[in-house]
């Protein structure tokens, strides 16, 4: 009994992986015939990249579909979990396990993107309101400044403050969802390291803007 208890946990986390690891950009991009996002622009296998091809419509389903394989292991956990004792513990695992998939995709070679859209579906599976919020100072950030990076930091830096505020007292006692979304934080910072660096220097890429 002891080790069915074990299993299952490990066996969600590996699922939220595995769905991870489906790299939408690069499937997309194939789909609609269009270039490999990771051979322009930014290199990164994302939706913003893909909207430098010039493809709205591509994007717009690339960040869909990333957003989604981050929100539905965490809700079929949530949802069907419970009778198998899968509780927050599983559901923290689960979401880190989908957005490090993206990052590092078992079936692209461990080239992935930066997580962005696969965080927000994580968020938004972990709670509407935090996942809402997250957006919003996303949107905010980019409409303003025209930066998708930056629009991405602010809303790593607020979405586990969001949390804590958002759960109330309850949060210390889902210290793993509280744990999951720093980390997932963390990662997204360090992933956009370059991308703080073509800020300072004032080189970064805005919005919107096709690439050569």
């Amino acid at each position: 009994m002891e080790s069915m208890q074990s299993f299952f946990p490990l066996a969600a986390t590996l699922v939220g992986y595995l769905i991870g690891s489906l790299s939408f950009a690069v499937i997309v991009s194939r789909v609609m015939g269009l270039n490999d996002p990771r051979t322009f622009g930014s290199k990164n296998p994302g939706a913003t990249n893909v909207l430098r091809s010039g493809s709205k419509a591509a994007a717009i389903l690339t960040l869909l579909l990333d957003a989604v394989k981050g929100w539905l292991p965490v809700a079929l956990v949530q949802w069907y979990g419970k009778p198998y004792g899968l509780e927050d513990g599983t559901v923290a695992l689960v979401g880190l396990a989908a957005f490090v998939g993206h990052l590092y995709p078992v079936f692209f070679k461990f080239v992935g993107g930066k997580g962005v859209a696969t965080a927000l579906g994580v968020l938004v599976g972990i709670s509407g309101i935090l996942g809402l919020a997250t957006a919003a100072t996303w949107l905010v950030m980019a409409y303003f400044f025209r930066y998708s990076s930056l629009a991405s930091l602010t809303a790593a830096v607020f979405a586990p403050v969001y949390y804590i505020f958002g759960d109330g007292v309850a949060w210390y006692m889902r210290k793993e969802i509280l744990l999951a979304t720093a980390v997932m934080s963390l990662l997204l910072i360090y992933r956009h390291a370059e991308n703080i660096g073509r800020l300072v220097k004032g080189t970064e890429s805005r919005l919107g803007k096709k690439s050569k």
